[in-house]
C-alpha cells in the first residue's frame, strides 16, 4: 500500500524546472506589478484614514470619480453586447473583407493613446469632417472609452466561439430546441467566461484611460474630468498623497469589478 502511495505523491510533487519557473515568474510580478501597488497603498495611507476620505469626498475629486465609474459601467455594458455580436459574427458569418474588420479592430490596442484622442478631436471636435462636435462634453468621454475598450470583449470572446462546436448545437435544434433555448443553454454558457473576462478588462481600462480622452473631453471640472486627469491634476500640485488616494479607490473599484464579473462568470457556467 506504502509503495502505491508514494509514487503518486512523487506525481504530484512539482518539478524543479517547474519550481523555478514559478519562483521567476512570482518575482517578475511582484516587481512589475505588485511592489509599485503595495507603495501606492503605503503612500494613500500616510495621511491616515480621514486624510484618504477627506481626498475622496472634495467635491471635485468626487465628481471624477463619480464620471469615471458611470462611463465605465455604461461602456462596459455596451461592449457586452457589441463586442460578443462582433466576435459571433467574425467566426460564425464570413464574408468578404473580414479580415480587414479583423485588422481594425486590433487597432485601438496598437494605437498609442495620446495618437487616438488627436485622432477623435480630428473626427469629433470643432471643424469635425463629419459634422459632429461633441468635444467638452460627456459624450466625448464615452466616444473615446468605446474608441479604446472595444477590442477587449471582441478579443476574449472570439476565440472561445470559434471552439464551441457548432454540432451540439444542431443537434439541439434537431431534437426540438429553441433559438433562444439554444442562445441560454448551450451557447451563453459556453461565452460567459470569456464575455467576463472581457467586460472586467474592459471596465479596468476604461477607469485608467487617460491619452484618449485628454484631448476630447477638455477636462471641465465637475463636467468632464475624470478620475486619471484629477490624479494628475494633484501631482503636478505636488499633493502626491492625495493622488494616492484616488488611485487606491480606483484599484479597490476594479479588483471588485473583476472579482463581481469572475462570480457572474461562474455562476452562468453552473446554471447552464
Amino acid at each position: 500500500m506504502t509503495a502505491v502511495a508514494a509514487p503518486a505523491r512523487n506525481r504530484r510533487r512539482p518539478s524543479t524546472p517547474a519550481r523555478v519557473g514559478l519562483g521567476v515568474g512570482v518575482l517578475w510580478f511582484s516587481v512589475l506589478a505588485l511592489l509599485p501597488l503595495v507603495a501606492v497603498v503605503v503612500e494613500t495611507s500616510s495621511a491616515g484614514w480621514a486624510g484618504f476620505l477627506a481626498t475622496i469626498t472634495d467635491a471635485q475629486t468626487a465628481a471624477a470619480l463619480r464620471l469615471t465609474v458611470t462611463q465605465a459601467l455604461g461602456v462596459t455594458a455596451v461592449n457586452v453586447v457589441m463586442g460578443t455580436l462582433i466576435a459571433w459574427v467574425l467566426v460564425r458569418d464570413p464574408f468578404p473583407g473580414r479580415r480587414a474588420v479583423e485588422v481594425l479592430i486590433d487597432i485601438p490596442f496598437a494605437l498609442p493613446t495620446i495618437v487616438a484622442g488627436l485622432v477623435l478631436l480630428s473626427l469629433y471636435g470643432p471643424g469635425s469632417p463629419l459634422g459632429i462636435d461633441v468635444a467638452a462634453t460627456e459624450a466625448a468621454v464615452t466616444l473615446a472609452l468605446l474608441f479604446v475598450t472595444l477590442p477587449f470583449v471582441v478579443r476574449t470572446v472570439q476565440p472561445v466561439l470559434a471552439e464551441l462546436d457548432a454540432d451540439v448545437e444542431q443537434a439541439a435544434a434537431s431534437l426540438g430546441a429553441s433559438p433562444l433555448t439554444i442562445l441560454r443553454r448551450i451557447v451563453a454558457p459556453a461565452l460567459a467566461p470569456a464575455v467576463a473576462a472581457g467586460a472586467a478588462l474592459s471596465f479596468a481600462r476604461a477607469l485608467s484611460e487617460y491619452g484618449a480622452l485628454v484631448l476630447l473631453s477638455g477636462n471641465l471640472p465637475m463636467r468632464t474630468e475624470v478620475a486619471s486627469v484629477r490624479i494628475l491634476s494633484y501631482l503636478e500640485s505636488g499633493d502626491q498623497t492625495s493622488a494616492a488616494a484616488v488611485a487606491t479607490l480606483l484599484l479597490a473599484v476594479s479588483l471588485l469589478a473583476i472579482v463581481a464579473l469572475e462570480l457572474i462568470g461562474r455562476a452562468a457556467v453552473r446554471r447552464g
